[in-house]
């Protein structure tokens, strides 16, 4: 697999080794040494999720202030426009955020560390999402910071207003979110 790290080293693209011909494609999605060996990150999954969404719906900026996840997500129908936004307050990078298109084509995994808030914009007809946490969903911590947040300012690939869901049009300002140490 190459690992790439972005402008926040802590979050990374991942592409796994794909082998394709005329009858199709095969790839080991995820091996748990591989991910240590080639990332130096040492964690478990312990929860697979699986969603599905239509175009221009936009999920988060989601996190979990107790039980926070580490996220590895990828795509398997469509495109999505992938977002982490690092929210540890010690850190250097605090506030601000990195992006990935994240396709079925191009089969690119995203590393979400914990510490960081996440979120996607489907950019396709539809798209599902798949994604490996290190804890448990637990609702009673889930947090949302505004998706337009402007202390972080996202560039979002929007041409008309995107589909929210309930918690997320009501989602709070950076300065009013609880954040990480």
């Amino acid at each position: 697999m190459k690992v790439t790290p972005t402008a926040i080293p802590d979050v990374l693209i991942i592409e796994p080794r794909v082998f394709g011909d005329d009858r199709g494609f095969f790839y080991e999605s995820y091996n748990h040494q591989q991910f240590i060996d080639a990332t130096g990150v040492t964690i478990n999954f312990v929860q697979d999720n699986h969603s599905r969404s239509l175009k221009n719906v936009l999920r988060g900026l989601h996190y979990q202030i107790q039980q926070p996840q580490g996220k590895l997500v990828r795509v398997v129908v469509g495109e999505v426009f992938d977002v982490a936004v690092d929210i540890r307050q010690s850190s250097p990078t605090f506030g601000q955020w990195v992006g990935c298109l994240l396709s079925a084509e191009n089969k690119r995994q995203f590393w979400v560390p914990q510490g960081f808030a996440h979120g996607f914009l489907v950019v396709s007809d539809v798209a599902e999402f798949l994604y490996k946490t290190t804890d448990y969903y637990a609702p009673q911590y889930e947090r949302s910071i505004a998706w337009n947040e402007p202390e972080i300012g996202i560039e979002w690939p929007l041409n008309e207003d995107p589909i929210l869901s309930g918690k997320d049009q009501v989602a709070v300002s950076l300065k009013e979110a609880e954040l990480f140490p």
